[in-house]
């Protein structure tokens, strides 16, 4: 006997002029990867001592404003250049690459496909020279 059932069509890829920030989800989905960026951050000993003393719940809606533009949201972000955020913070190029690593590692446990992690990593490689002082 044949199957009746109609096919259900194949995922297609995001539109033309789609986003980046609204193929992942928006901001609910940008929220959920700055929570695990930061729980995963905050818990690497390389990497914790940059933020002592440091207000994480700010720092977490900036870098989901930060992330979201970034992305394609069309809400800006408001905050500081990067060279200006992280002046005076000794941040070496190890430091860097580990919170990439971890970015990446966020994306991925919150679902974001591969092709896509690749994209958002090498939007941030360009930026390693104004965040790096060490």
């Amino acid at each position: 006997m044949a199957d009746t059932t109609p096919a259900q069509p194949a995922p297609s890829a995001p539109e033309p002029g789609t986003t980046i920030f609204d193929a992942i989800g928006g901001a609910a989905a940008v929220e959920a990867v700055v929570d695990l960026f930061y729980d995963r951050v905050l818990g690497d000993p390389a990497l914790a001592g940059y933020f002592e003393g440091i207000d994480v719940a700010r720092l977490k809606r900036h870098q989901r404003l930060f992330v979201g533009q970034a992305l394609g949201s069309a809400e800006p972000y408001p905050g500081r250049t990067m060279e200006v955020a992280h002046s005076g913070l000794g941040v070496t190029g190890e430091a860097f690459d580990l919170v990439v690593a971890h970015l990446a590692a966020a994306l991925a446990e919150a679902g974001v496909d591969e092709p896509t992690i690749g994209t958002i990593a090498g939007a941030l490689l360009p930026l390693k020279p104004d965040i790096v002082t060490a």
